[in-house]
């Protein structure tokens, strides 16, 4: 077999963090990037400035990490393609028409959109239990202050005086990957797996004394009761996003190449 044939759309902290670790068995063949962008790509990598560009590369998965606005163009032109599409900005995914649209468009395609885990752990638990009914599901995102400055914490908790946790949202997993889709992107990978995005239930909590970002998943059903919590390195070039959510694509290419897949 050949080398795997990636594209990655983006070229931020993220599609960065995966190019550099790339596993053996992977060729990195192009870049999608903005009309206009002079981001340094590596030698030999392809830039691609309209998505109609992607069917040139012959990719067999192209990955997306340019912010949500990039998943529906991107992602058609992936699947219309013959390749594989995995979206890292899930936020998109909250509008049902995007969703519905991609979904079909894998399935005339004969590909498949694959969601990462991203900065999440028990996935496939989750996923594996809801099999069966769920009664609930439940996704809490704690991080510090500062990771949720320029969003729309500021208007709803002086972010700069806090001395002790404050839940400052709550709501459906919807509302919460489209109102925070830097912060709270993971929840949309939680419905996905779960209840669905209306029914899941998200608190998003700012706490000065958090060093790194946390989520906290617990879920009951007829499979019986579930909790993971996660304390995530926020990346260093970006502390909105955690080290884990490069490192989840990653593992999502290597299982595409490996003969064993967990």
């Amino acid at each position: 077999m050949g080398d795997l044939r990636l594209i990655l759309v983006g070229w931020g902290a993220i599609a960065q963090r995966v190019a550099g670790l790339l596993p053996e068995g992977a060729a990195l063949v192009g870049v999608g990037l903005r009309p206009g962008s002079v981001a340094a790509l590596p030698d030999g990598v392809a830039r691609i400035a309209v998505p109609e560009g992607v069917a040139a590369l012959a990719p067999d998965l192209v990955i997306e990490a340019a912010g949500r606005a990039a998943v529906a163009p991107w992602g058609f032109a992936a699947l219309n393609a013959g390749a594989d599409f995995a979206p890292a900005s899930t936020s998109a995914l909250t509008d049902t028409a995007v969703l519905d649209g991609l979904v079909a468009a894998a399935r005339g395609a004969g590909r498949q959109m694959l969601i990462p885990p991203g900065a999440l752990g028990g996935i496939d638990a989750l996923a594996a239990a809801a099999r069966l009914p769920l009664a609930r599901v439940r996704h809490e995102i704690i991080k510090p202050p500062a990771a949720w400055k320029g969003t729309e914490a500021e208007a709803l908790c002086d972010l700069g005086a806090l001395t002790a946790p404050v839940t400052f949202w709550q709501g459906a997993a919807a509302d919460a990957a489209r109102r925070f889709p830097q912060n709270a992107n993971v929840a949309a990978i939680t419905a996905l797996a779960g209840l669905g995005m209306a029914a899941t239930e998200v608190a998003l909590v700012a706490d000065p004394a958090a060093a790194r970002n946390a989520h906290r998943v617990s879920a009951e059903g007829d499979f019986g009761t579930l909790s993971v919590v996660l304390e995530n390195r926020p990346m260093a070039t970006n502390p909105k996003t955690s080290e884990l959510t490069a490192l989840s694509l990653v593992r999502l290419i290597a299982n595409r190449i490996n003969p064993v897949v967990i």
